[in-house]
């Protein structure tokens, strides 16, 4: 039997901000879940949350949940079970600003939905139990963000480190 996963996305506009791009936004994560790079396990389900949220609000939860009062680009929370009748599951909140995201893209003179796909590919990373504390893992994750942009089209972010 082919076992195929199962991620489920829920978007949620919580910012005059972003209103008008959720469709977009919506396109671009649908192509990168077409992507098997990111890690997604066929033996798991996935409940992903994608909110899109102010400066004001990022920076709230920043405070709360990570005990940092500033502001950042996205926020990412995962809470993984494992359900030994059914598959693995993992419930994400991903927590978008796009202020601080426009800010970035103007200041590395990138586009800002090359940008926001980074950070969504970087996002789905994590939550596949990629991390980038050690120079080896970082170099790791970094490639493979490389690789999923280039499938994407989307022009490699480092490269004017």
């Amino acid at each position: 039997m082919l076992m195929k996963k199962k991620i489920e996305t829920n978007f949620f506009c919580k910012s005059n901000h972003w209103s008008r791009r959720m469709k977009k936004i919506k396109k671009i994560v649908s192509a990168i879940l077409l992507i098997d790079d990111c890690g997604f396990k066929k033996s798991n389900s996935y409940f992903l949350n994608l909110i899109f949220v102010n400066d004001e609000k990022i920076k709230m939860i920043n405070k709360k949940y990570r005990n940092n009062s500033k502001s950042t680009d996205v926020l990412t929370f995962v809470s993984s079970f494992n359900n030994k009748k059914l598959k693995n599951e993992s419930y994400c909140d991903i927590f978008f600003s796009a202020e601080i995201i426009k800010k970035d893209a103007k200041k590395n003179l990138i586009n800002f939905y090359d940008h926001l796909t980074h950070l969504i590919i970087h996002c789905f990373l994590h939550i596949n139990g990629y991390e980038h504390e050690v120079n080896s893992d970082f170099l790791k994750m970094k490639n493979l963000e490389k690789k999923i942009l280039k499938n994407l089209g989307i022009q490699d972010p480092y490269l004017y480190e």
